[in-house]
């Protein structure tokens, strides 16, 4: 018995499949303007409530100013070409101690964790400077390296290195035995075990270690130009406080965490989704 579909009943089938991809696209735009006014609502409020304090209590200028001279200094900052040549020059430094960090942190923590004894023998090592914040390192690194962009790079890399080091290291201590195993028993030799199974089991726990890394890098960086000045976001605060422009100080906090909200989640939270998805790896 033959079926035959009349040309009607295709004509209307696809009507439907265009109005369900519609509605898909409609409510997929709808999720999205409703989620990015639920993450501006908070700052919203802030700013509100900066707002009203300035109002009703009416502070010193000196102690609090107004949002419309943050938004002022702004636009001044930015012709000047003062405000994108400070926030250029600390992100080239981050670049640099990100790259290092990654090119000796990865690998170092990757032969760590293939051997058991070794990884608990380092562990508490790794945990100890993990501890010590690389501020603290700041008066050394100015005895060896002086007031030069040498010393804030040095203080960057080792704020993120260890966390970069300790969390691969444990990625690759976590990884099932059972995969290694079952490569094992089909005939990998180490090689193929480490590239196939230790080195991607691990990439979620290298971008956790990068991303915490990545961030007190961020703050050991900032808190570098403060002392070692050299221009940096770090330095338009520290020296607008001696100058005692607070709106400047103001902006440079506000342009603090707008630059690393970016960074974090236009580079960094995208390379962790991806590598969780690619991986196998379920996101809570």
């Amino acid at each position: 018995m033959t079926v035959t579909v009349s040309s009607s009943g295709s004509a209307a089938q696809s009507d439907i499949e265009r109005q369900l991809v519609r509605d898909r696209g409609k409510e997929d735009r709808r999720g999205r303007i409703v989620g990015s006014l639920l993450a501006v609502a908070p700052f919203v409020m802030v700013v509100v409530i900066w707002w009203a304090i300035y109002t009703i209590f009416d502070p010193v200028p000196t102690k609090l100013v107004a949002p419309s001279k943050v938004v002022d200094a702004f636009f001044e900052l930015i012709r000047e070409g003062t405000l994108p040549a400070y926030i250029t020059q600390s992100l080239g430094r981050l670049s640099i101690g990100v790259i290092i960090a990654i090119g000796v942190g990865v690998p170092l923590g990757w032969l760590l964790g293939l051997d058991k004894d070794v990884a608990s023998s380092v562990e508490p090592m790794l945990r100890f400077f993990n501890a010590i914040s690389g501020i603290a390192w700041l008066p050394l690194a100015i005895a060896w390296f002086g007031f030069t962009d040498r010393t804030i790079t040095a203080v960057i890399i080792y704020t993120m290195i260890f966390p970069v080091i300790f969390n691969t290291m444990i990625g690759v201590r976590t990884v099932p035995t059972v995969l290694r195993d079952a490569s094992r028993s089909l005939g990998s030799g180490w090689f193929r075990v480490i590239k196939d199974v230790y080195i991607p089991g691990s990439f979620p726990s290298v971008m956790t270690g990068l991303r915490l890394g990545i961030g007190f890098g961020w703050r050991a960086l900032i808190a570098g130009e403060f002392i070692v000045g050299g221009g940096g976001l770090g330095f338009l605060i520290f020296n607008s406080r001696t100058a005692g422009l607070t709106e400047r100080v103001m902006l440079g906090m506000i342009v603090l965490g707008a630059v690393w909200l970016l960074i974090d989640r236009l580079i960094l939270r995208p390379i962790e989704e991806f590598t969780a998805a690619r991986w196998g790896m379920v996101r809570l």
